[in-house]
Protein backbone atom coordinates (compact mmCIF):
# COMPACT_ATOMS: atom_id res chain seq x y z
CA UNK A 1 0.00 0.00 0.00
CA UNK A 2 2.67 2.27 1.16
CA UNK A 3 4.04 1.76 -2.69
CA UNK A 4 1.77 2.68 -4.46
CA UNK A 5 0.58 5.60 -2.35
CA UNK A 6 4.40 7.23 -3.07
CA UNK A 7 4.35 6.22 -6.66
CA UNK A 8 0.61 7.95 -6.66
CA UNK A 9 2.63 11.15 -5.38
CA UNK A 10 5.76 10.73 -7.49
CA UNK A 11 3.60 10.78 -10.67
CA UNK A 12 1.48 14.14 -9.07
CA UNK A 13 5.08 15.68 -8.70
CA UNK A 14 6.19 14.61 -11.67
CA UNK A 15 3.07 15.73 -13.47
CA UNK A 16 2.73 12.44 -15.39
CA UNK A 17 -1.00 10.73 -15.03
CA UNK A 18 -1.05 7.50 -13.56
CA UNK A 19 -3.57 4.87 -15.75
CA UNK A 20 -5.88 3.40 -14.62
CA UNK A 21 -5.63 0.77 -16.70
CA UNK A 22 -2.38 0.60 -17.91
CA UNK A 23 -1.31 1.81 -21.19
CA UNK A 24 -3.89 1.43 -24.01
CA UNK A 25 -3.89 -1.68 -26.70
CA UNK A 26 -2.68 -1.68 -29.88
CA UNK A 27 -2.56 -4.14 -32.56
CA UNK A 28 0.56 -5.19 -33.87
CA UNK A 29 -1.04 -6.03 -37.45
CA UNK A 30 -2.91 -2.87 -38.19
CA UNK A 31 -1.56 1.04 -39.22
CA UNK A 32 -2.64 4.12 -37.17
CA UNK A 33 -3.15 8.11 -37.96
CA UNK A 34 -1.74 10.55 -35.73
CA UNK A 35 -5.36 11.76 -35.43
CA UNK A 36 -6.31 7.58 -33.07
CA UNK A 37 -7.53 6.53 -36.16
CA UNK A 38 -6.68 2.45 -36.86
CA UNK A 39 -6.86 0.55 -40.44
CA UNK A 40 -6.71 -3.08 -40.86
CA UNK A 41 -5.63 -3.32 -44.39
CA UNK A 42 -7.21 -6.88 -46.19
CA UNK A 43 -6.31 -6.79 -49.71
CA UNK A 44 -8.14 -3.50 -51.31
CA UNK A 45 -10.56 -3.54 -48.74
CA UNK A 46 -9.79 -1.83 -45.60
CA UNK A 47 -11.37 -1.56 -42.50
CA UNK A 48 -11.49 1.36 -40.09
CA UNK A 49 -11.76 2.35 -36.20
CA UNK A 50 -10.78 4.57 -33.82
CA UNK A 51 -8.12 3.17 -31.55
CA UNK A 52 -8.32 2.02 -27.87
CA UNK A 53 -6.64 5.22 -26.74
CA UNK A 54 -8.72 7.95 -28.50
CA UNK A 55 -12.06 5.92 -26.76
CA UNK A 56 -10.22 5.85 -23.11
CA UNK A 57 -9.13 9.82 -23.61
CA UNK A 58 -13.48 10.17 -24.88
CA UNK A 59 -14.85 8.64 -22.37
CA UNK A 60 -18.47 6.61 -23.06
CA UNK A 61 -19.88 7.27 -26.45
CA UNK A 62 -23.10 8.13 -26.83
CA UNK A 63 -23.58 8.56 -30.38
CA UNK A 64 -21.66 8.29 -33.66
CA UNK A 65 -22.36 9.75 -36.97
CA UNK A 66 -22.03 7.34 -39.64
CA UNK A 67 -21.53 8.03 -43.35
CA UNK A 68 -23.34 6.47 -46.22
CA UNK A 69 -22.47 3.72 -48.07
CA UNK A 70 -20.72 4.94 -51.23
CA UNK A 71 -19.67 8.03 -49.60
CA UNK A 72 -16.06 8.63 -51.20
CA UNK A 73 -13.35 9.44 -47.92
CA UNK A 74 -9.57 10.84 -49.15
CA UNK A 75 -6.68 10.41 -46.59
CA UNK A 76 -6.77 12.79 -43.77
CA UNK A 77 -9.79 13.74 -44.90
CA UNK A 78 -12.98 13.53 -42.09
CA UNK A 79 -16.00 11.19 -42.58
CA UNK A 80 -17.96 11.45 -39.29
CA UNK A 81 -17.65 11.74 -35.50
CA UNK A 82 -18.29 10.48 -32.21
CA UNK A 83 -19.72 12.45 -29.35
CA UNK A 84 -19.12 11.37 -25.84
CA UNK A 85 -19.84 12.58 -22.64
CA UNK A 86 -16.91 14.54 -22.63
CA UNK A 87 -17.14 16.26 -26.25
CA UNK A 88 -17.77 15.53 -29.94
CA UNK A 89 -14.62 14.46 -32.48
CA UNK A 90 -14.36 14.21 -35.79
CA UNK A 91 -13.68 10.72 -37.51
CA UNK A 92 -10.63 11.04 -40.01
CA UNK A 93 -10.17 8.16 -42.78
CA UNK A 94 -5.99 7.19 -42.42
CA UNK A 95 -6.71 5.96 -46.36
CA UNK A 96 -9.07 7.16 -49.14
CA UNK A 97 -11.22 4.83 -51.20
CA UNK A 98 -15.01 4.50 -51.02
CA UNK A 99 -17.41 3.19 -48.16
CA UNK A 100 -18.67 -0.48 -49.30
CA UNK A 101 -20.08 -1.06 -45.31
CA UNK A 102 -20.84 0.76 -42.48
CA UNK A 103 -20.74 -0.36 -38.73
CA UNK A 104 -24.95 -0.40 -38.68
CA UNK A 105 -24.45 -1.60 -35.12
CA UNK A 106 -23.06 1.29 -33.86
CA UNK A 107 -26.36 3.54 -34.27
CA UNK A 108 -27.99 0.95 -31.38
CA UNK A 109 -24.89 0.59 -29.40
CA UNK A 110 -22.47 3.48 -30.10
CA UNK A 111 -20.57 2.13 -26.72
CA UNK A 112 -19.18 -1.04 -28.48
CA UNK A 113 -16.45 1.71 -29.46
CA UNK A 114 -15.62 1.76 -25.62
CA UNK A 115 -16.18 -1.76 -25.51
CA UNK A 116 -14.40 -3.15 -28.31
CA UNK A 117 -12.46 -0.16 -30.33
CA UNK A 118 -10.32 -3.20 -32.44
CA UNK A 119 -13.46 -5.67 -32.75
CA UNK A 120 -17.18 -5.34 -32.71
CA UNK A 121 -16.77 -1.14 -32.82
CA UNK A 122 -15.00 -0.95 -35.87
CA UNK A 123 -16.49 2.37 -37.86
CA UNK A 124 -16.28 1.95 -42.07
CA UNK A 125 -15.24 -0.58 -44.53
CA UNK A 126 -13.30 0.89 -47.49
CA UNK A 127 -12.42 0.03 -51.03
CA UNK A 128 -9.33 1.42 -51.10
CA UNK A 129 -7.65 3.59 -53.56
CA UNK A 130 -4.48 3.26 -53.42
CA UNK A 131 -2.54 0.97 -51.54
CA UNK A 132 0.82 3.04 -50.86
CA UNK A 133 -1.10 5.34 -48.39
CA UNK A 134 -0.87 2.61 -45.76
CA UNK A 135 3.04 3.43 -46.02
CA UNK A 136 2.66 6.91 -44.76
CA UNK A 137 1.00 5.52 -41.67
CA UNK A 138 2.31 4.42 -38.10
CA UNK A 139 2.95 0.91 -37.30
CA UNK A 140 2.00 0.14 -33.41
CA UNK A 141 5.33 0.23 -31.77
CA UNK A 142 5.36 3.94 -33.90
CA UNK A 143 1.99 4.52 -32.47
CA UNK A 144 2.90 3.63 -28.98
CA UNK A 145 5.46 5.58 -28.71
CA UNK A 146 3.36 8.54 -30.27
CA UNK A 147 0.89 8.23 -27.66
CA UNK A 148 3.31 8.22 -24.97
CA UNK A 149 4.85 11.37 -26.23
CA UNK A 150 1.24 13.05 -26.80
CA UNK A 151 0.23 11.82 -23.42
CA UNK A 152 2.90 13.60 -21.51
CA UNK A 153 2.54 16.80 -22.94
CA UNK A 154 -1.00 16.80 -21.55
Amino acid sequence: MASKLWASRAASYFRISLFHRGFATVIKDFKYADTHEWVKVDGSSATVGITDHAQDHLGDVVYVELPEVGTAVTQGGSFGAVESVKATSDINSPISGKVVEVNEELNNSPGLINASPYENGWIIKVEMGNSEEGKSLMDSDQYSKFCEEEDAKH
